[in-house]
């Protein structure tokens, strides 16, 4: 697209830049970390950090290597990466401007946790998968339950009836009986309860369940946890304190059974949440976190795709992205880990001493209590030198700034939130600070960022789009009033032989830098579009790059045929204007080739383009024209013909392939220029 752009005359500015990865990065290094033995628990999270960053300035270098042998097109003195302390000056202004806007807060919800990565996930994060397993009926004294986890009765508070159910009238406002513990709980009514699932009456566990949550926020029931960040049980009898909640299911079920509380069980065919990256299950939990109030960023964001200032193609994700932007859920910005910019929040110890803590003591002993019980025994130092991980209690207070002393009671002994930003959080501000946007002072801003932005085309993977595009959109409309680009293109994605998208993570990944060793980086590239329909997946297999590399080969072998029969230098005469036949046929089709191309590369069709490209070049130019003309390389108006031809190809599959196209054209007499900058072919 760049080359393509830059061949038509205009001013063309890729920048080349790449973000932390926040939860993938870490994901990947503790897999490193496993092997030596070691786990994040052994660290610190200054040292941890360190060990991270290390590791990924080691890996950086690859990437950026990886991409300019690739070919990228892209002006290197604009790199960028998510972690420049401009680049987090700027989000943390953000950060700040929604704050003091009312758009950000902190709350206890029930969030999409996985107790091995050990932080929260959006929900746009958790892997929706089928999976066969058991609804089990249980006996609730007046009222019969069917429950997917009897697990979690032990935090039940409630039991919900519809009240359009007239089989449960007569009862909303007794009292059921939680089996094994004995404990009583109202009956109440509430019109989020399905009338048609297991027995109609759904156990209320708010600490456990989205839906529960909301019916318990509604009727204004106490929350309990049965099941903590670790993923064991707690607040339960003594037989299953401890247990994980499969082998706590197994337990109950066995308790349930000889109570005579377990009245049948029925397979259940249904959705359950897995961790996107270590595909464990995810287990809703009710924990503090950090929001965005995601409404008012996406009003303006879906009038402005409404009325057309920013595009899609293809056209069909316009629907995909109103459709979510119209039913989106505020924001949870907050992730447990410890690779990635911390929330510019601070706590006082002394106002805040319910903070529980998580840390390593100068014996590199890990440590855990709130800062009331551990305050006597260690210094205010050795905590913060070993910290892990904090929790402050949901009515902690906070200041959105670091003080030397605390502002209520004098302290010093201030300590910041030990949550990140979600990646997608610094990502969705990219536009602006990697132009040069002054958050504080807008007026300010640089001279890339007045000349560049909002930016023409935003390129990137379908899979992302409400990941990173929509937040882009957001925050570009709300912190620069503007769009950040006019056009979405959404390209394919490279997945594996098992349908799975290619990621480091998985392990899964095809190195380029082989295949292009073995056959070329033209070749590659080439696979990566030819026949590919916009915004799909596909395989890349190394048939199809060895096909490509034969095609290079091909137009490699075709110039060099022509090359050696055209003088040192071409008069500057047209051809005749009674060409051969031959001569006509040709031109015409290469005409027909170049305006279909031009048209497809136009409207985002690159894959079809390559493939008339493959066709004119290998079919009507090699097999067919050359043979034709071989009787006639004496004749000028066949060899001006032949240049013509050659010198059209080349600009045509410049974009596509550009290091064997520029080493052809440097063979070509009469060019002064590189074929980078030289204009793509006139229709």
């Amino acid at each position: 697209m760049c080359r393509y752009h830059r061949m038509l005359g205009e001013p063309v500015l890729w920048l080349p830049g790449s973000d932390h990865a926040g939860i993938e990065t870490q994901f990947v290094f503790e897999k490193k970390l496993k092997k030596e033995g070691k786990s994040r628990f052994d660290f610190d999270r200054q040292t941890l950090y360190r060990m991270i960053w290390n590791f990924v300035e080691e890996n950086r270098e690859i990437n950026i290597s990886q991409m300019k042998k690739l070919g990228f097109s892209m002006d290197w003195t604009r790199y960028h990466y998510s972690l420049e302390p401009e680049i987090l000056k700027n989000v943390f202004t953000a950060f700040k401007k929604l704050y003091d806007d009312g758009l950000v807060y902190r709350k206890e919800k029930i969030v999409n946790y996985c107790t091995f990565c050990g932080t929260a996930f959006s929900e746009l994060e958790v892997d929706h998968l089928e999976k066969d397993e058991f609804l089990y009926y249980l006996d609730y004294g007046p009222i019969q339950i069917a429950t997917t986890r009897p697990e979690t009765i032990f935090a039940d508070v409630a039991v919900a009836v519809n009240p359009k159910d007239k089989r449960f009238t007569k009862i909303i406002g007794q009292k059921a009986i939680v089996p094994i513990i004995n404990k009583e709980i109202p009956i109440i009514s509430d019109e989020l309860v399905e009338i048609d699932f297991g027995t109609g009456a759904l156990k209320i566990t708010p600490g456990h369940d989205a839906t529960d949550f909301e019916i318990g926020q509604k009727h204004k029931l106490p929350a309990i946890s049965c099941i903590d960040p670790s993923g064991k049980m707690i607040n339960a009898i003594p037989e299953l304190e401890g247990l994980f909640p499969k082998e706590a299911r197994e337990k109950s079920i066995e308790l349930l059974k000889n109570l005579g509380k377990l009245i049948k069980t029925e397979p259940l065919h249904h959705t359950v949440g897995f961790c996107y990256r270590c595909k464990n299950v995810i287990e809703p939990l009710l924990m503090p976190q950090w929001f965005v109030k995601i409404e008012p960023l996406a009003e303006p964001s879906i009038k402005a795709a409404e009325e057309g200032k920013v595009k899609f193609f293809p056209p069909r994700f316009k629907k995909q992205y109103l459709d979510w932007m119209n039913n989106i859920r505020d924001w949870n910005i907050s992730r447990q880990i410890v690779w990635g910019p911390r929330i510019p929040a601070w706590y006082c110890l002394d106002c805040n001493p319910q903070i529980k803590i998580n840390f390593l003591d100068k014996g590199k002993n890990f440590v855990f209590g709130t800062f009331a019980e551990i305050k006597d025994k260690y210094s205010f130092e050795e905590i913060k030198n070993g910290l892990q991980s904090l929790t402050a209690p949901v009515e902690a207070k906070f200041e959105i700034k670091e003080n030397e002393k605390c502002p209520v009671c004098q302290s010093t002994r201030l300590i910041q939130e030990t949550d990140t930003f979600d990646t997608w959080f610094l990502s969705g501000q990219w536009p602006l600070n990697t132009l040069g946007f002054n958050p504080e002072n807008p007026s300010r801003s640089s001279e890339d960022f007045k000349y560049f932005y909002p930016t023409s085309v935003m390129d990137t993977l379908w899979d992302i789009l409400f990941f990173w595009v929509a937040r882009m959109i957001m925050f570009g409309l709300y912190l620069a009033g503007e769009v950040p680009f006019k056009t979405v293109h959404l390209h394919s994605r490279v997945v594996d032989k098992n349908g799975q998208k290619m990621s480091k993570s998985k392990s899964n990944v095809i190195d380029p830098l082989t295949m292009t060793e073995k056959y070329g980086t033209d070749a590659l590239r080439m696979s990566l579009v030819f026949g590919i329909a916009p915004a799909s997946d596909f395989v890349v297999s190394e048939e199809k790059i060895i096909a490509m590399r034969n095609f290079a080969n091909k137009i490699w072998n075709a110039s060099r045929f022509v090359i050696s029969y055209l003088p040192p230098s071409l008069p500057d005469t047209p051809l005749t204007s009674h060409p051969h036949p031959d001569d006509r046929w040709i031109l015409e089709e290469l005409d027909k080739t170049v305006k279909v191309v031009t048209k497809q590369i136009e409207t985002y069709h690159f894959g079809q383009a390559a493939e008339t490209i493959y066709e004119f070049f290998w079919h009507s130019f090699c097999d067919k024209y050359i043979e034709m003309v071989k009787p006639r390389l004496s004749d000028p108006n066949a060899l001006n013909t032949l240049y013509l031809i050659l010198n059209t190809s080349l600009r045509l599959l410049h974009p596509f392939m550009p290091f064997i196209t520029e080493k052809i054209w440097s063979l070509l007499p009469n060019q002064k220029e590189p074929l980078i900058i030289s204009p793509w072919p006139e229709i």
